[in-house]
């Protein structure tokens, strides 16, 4: 199998306080439990988001649209010649395509706050705040072709639509997955555990991601290893179940080598030997394959964590009918396979399978593995209302989690 060198990978996820305060105070998008999951939230939990009309129909386009994207999501042959889907693009439809590449989700809010955007790729831990803000409008799907052809494992889920409501175009997605040095971890873990385990073996040589958002990977683990704190849902967690969370993640600090952000650091690490277990993503494992390291990857039988991200439209856009244009081209087949194998991630669009370079890229990401993703918690943010419907309780927001992981790192 060919590896995929993306020049590119997830930024870390760092949601500020006041952010997380301010933009979602008292508003929930529904169950994030699973990627099978419902959009609404059983029992409740849903929010009221401004009244704000979806584009009725297509004009003619502007002449340009404004983007906020990760790094990688327009590329336009700057960084490779060989990789450019903005210029066929603006050939097609005439929208000359300005990116502002931003480096976490928090700055995404604040630039498409400035109402200078027309549309962003926003992640799980940003939709909801840019939708209850009143910042992005509800999507128009018919005016959107290529829709039809995103896996429906995408669509209506609560980092990207409220009360069945569509408010975005899915991008792409992946899950944070366990992987091993096969040299050292003789026998192959099938548990978060091995990571948790207070008496590892793997003293110092065991990594994690670093965010705060990774508590939910803790959390996750506890919902079958201690199913007496009722956690249903990773994001959703009452004081008592952020702290049970915190405990396992002090305690298992104690065996972390070093925790990450950026996957070229992940590579190194786990080539060297330095890292001998730990969270990873699937580009990450085909790296370190590639150079020779012996390293096998498993989504856990927990279940893991991920994250799939969202194109969303300003509410206020000035370039509306360029935006739904690129809306529609980035999960066109053939722009949707260039951007998943770019920046290293399943494409949303299933005929993107059959125009990745390589071949197998679908399979080795697990494109069209609908079994595989329900067992995928997607990233969102965690709000006071809960997200799993409890109605009866505060659960805790990003601003606690973010404090709660300084203290975890100390």
């Amino acid at each position: 199998m060919r590896s995929p060198r993306p020049r590119f990978a997830r930024p870390s996820l760092v949601v500020t306080a006041a952010l997380a305060l301010a933009a979602v105070a008292g508003c929930g998008g529904g169950s994030s439990t699973t990627g099978g999951g419902s959009a609404a939230a059983p029992g409740g939990g849903a929010f009221t988001p401004p009244k704000i009309e979806a584009l009725k129909s297509l004009g003619p386009g502007e002449g340009q649209v404004n983007l906020v994207a990760w790094a990688g999501y327009a590329e336009d042959g700057s960084n490779d010649p060989k990789v450019d889907w903005v210029h066929p693009f603006e050939k097609a439809t005439g929208c000359t395509v300005n990116t502002k590449t931003a480096g976490t989700s928090d700055e995404m809010v604040n630039l498409m706050k400035t109402g200078e955007y027309d549309a962003v790729s926003a992640s799980g831990d940003a939709s909801l705040r840019l939708i209850a803000s009143g910042t992005v409008a509800p999507v128009n799907t018919d005016l959107v072709p290529n829709y039809k052809d995103v896996f429906e494992g995408l669509k209506l889920k609560p980092w990207n639509s409220v009360n069945g409501v569509a408010y975005g175009i899915p991008h792409g997605r992946g899950a944070n997955l366990l992987m091993w040095r096969t040299d050292t971890v003789k026998q192959a873990p099938d548990s978060w555990g091995v990571v948790f385990d207070p008496n590892s073996p793997y003293k110092g040589k065991v990594t994690a991601y670093d965010s705060p958002i990774y508590i939910a990977d803790a959390a996750l683990y506890l919902m079958s290893a201690k199913p007496e704190l009722g956690i249903k849902d990773p994001y959703a967690l009452d004081d008592k179940q952020l702290q049970a969370a915190v405990d396992l993640l002090k305690q298992q600090k104690q065996n972390i080598g070093e925790y990450w952000s950026d996957y070229t650091k992940a590579v190194q690490s786990f080539k060297s030997g330095d890292t001998v277990v730990g969270t990873t993503w699937q580009v990450i494992a085909n790296l370190v394959e590639a150079d020779k390291a012996p390293v096998k990857t498993t989504l856990p039988k927990e279940g893991s964590t991920g994250w799939s991200d969202t194109w969303m439209v300003a509410a206020k856009a000035k370039h509306p009918n360029c935006a739904y244009k690129w809306l529609d081209w980035i999960i066109s087949p053939k722009a949707n396979a260039q951007v998943a194998e770019w920046f290293g991630e399943a494409p949303s669009n299933a005929k993107a399978c059959e125009q990745t370079s390589d071949k197998s890229f679908c399979d080795t990401y697990h494109a069209t593995d609908e079994e595989y993703f329900s067992k995928v918690h997607y990233w969102t943010t965690p709000i006071a209302q809960c997200l799993d419907g409890r109605t009866d309780v505060k659960c805790t927001d990003y601003s606690e989690w973010t404090r709660a992981w300084t203290e975890i790192k100390g």
